[in-house]
């Protein structure tokens, strides 16, 4: 195999609680992931000199900020392959969104780099690596619906019901490390279980984005797009994904949710997005995933 394309999907936090800091200045984060059938599309081809080719690079990002040219160095440095790679990716999650576009095109890089170059790394060593590329790498080399705690290497998979959801994207990209740095950031959220999650779920007071309030107070397009949704859907919860700036909530099955959705829709403000999309039961690649131990 010398060509290889492999999906990216991104995912979506029905809750994200910050728990606590870590002298090293990580944060200590409970959340649960819901993959989502938003996704992008990495494209690798095999190459036999050794060099790491980014094809269409995204405007405006370094190599050395763009993850799947991270992904791809660290994999070939740890594996001390002769390979290289062209890679090229089909961009379809927004940045800075929330949604974990990067870490997603990330884990697909190392997932069908493993493959390409005939490394047979382990799922858990290609989750170690992908640590080191950001707290949300793992959960998606790991490819299910997941509890996920502490920096993102505690997951424990959850079956959670299909759902719909309509997701809006205010075009505004957010810094993560702009928001967990800021000094309103509450970090003492009470510890949860995922018995406490499964049993209570969704009670408003429970659950939230505990870094919601932060992107809110500096970024008004965020607190504008909460107040959107909320006027178009007032009988479901509207969170943050991530650090934002996206928006979601799910979307009502009945011909009543529908419409207020196709109305809601029809009238986005210029520079917003909305998407609706279809929860995943696993990753979209997971027949990649599952050949490999």
């Amino acid at each position: 195999m010398t060509n290889l394309s492999i999906t990216a999907p991104a995912k979506i936090n029905l809750f994200l609680h910050v728990v606590g800091q870590r002298s090293d200045g990580y944060h200590l984060l409970q959340s649960v992931f819901q993959l989502i059938d938003l996704s992008d599309e990495v494209i690798l081809s095999r190459r036999e000199d050794g060099d790491i080719i980014r094809q269409n690079p995204l405007p405006n990002i370094s190599p050395e900020s763009d993850l799947v040219v991270r992904a791809a160095k660290l994999l070939q440095t740890f594996s001390t392959t002769h390979l290289g790679a062209n890679i090229d990716l089909i961009k379809n999650i927004p940045i800075g969104a929330g949604l974990g576009g990067g870490s997603s095109d990330a884990a697909s890089t190392l997932l069908g780099l493993n493959r390409l170059w005939e490394l047979d790394l382990s799922t858990a060593t290609l989750m170690h690596l992908g640590l080191q590329l950001g707290a949300d790498v793992p959960f998606f080399i790991h490819g299910h619906n997941a509890f996920v705690e502490g920096v993102g290497d505690k997951i424990q998979v959850m079956d959670l019901t299909p759902k719909n959801y309509l997701i809006i994207y205010p075009g505004v990209a957010i810094s993560t490390q702009a928001i967990f740095s800021d000094p309103y950031l509450t970090r003492d959220h009470s510890a949860i279980t995922i018995m406490d999650f499964t049993e209570r779920f969704p009670e408003a007071n429970l659950f939230k984005n505990d870094l919601q309030d932060v992107v809110v107070r500096n970024f008004l397009e965020v607190k504008t797009a909460i107040e959107w949704l909320e006027n178009y859907f007032p009988d479901t919860q509207v969170t943050m994904s991530g650090s934002g700036s996206s928006v979601f909530c799910e979307i009502p099955n009945s011909n009543d949710g529908h419409e207020r959705l196709t109305n809601c829709m029809l009238n986005l403000p210029k520079r917003w997005q909305g998407y609706k999309v279809r929860s995943l039961p696993r990753h979209s690649a997971y027949n990649l995933i599952s050949t490999i131990n």
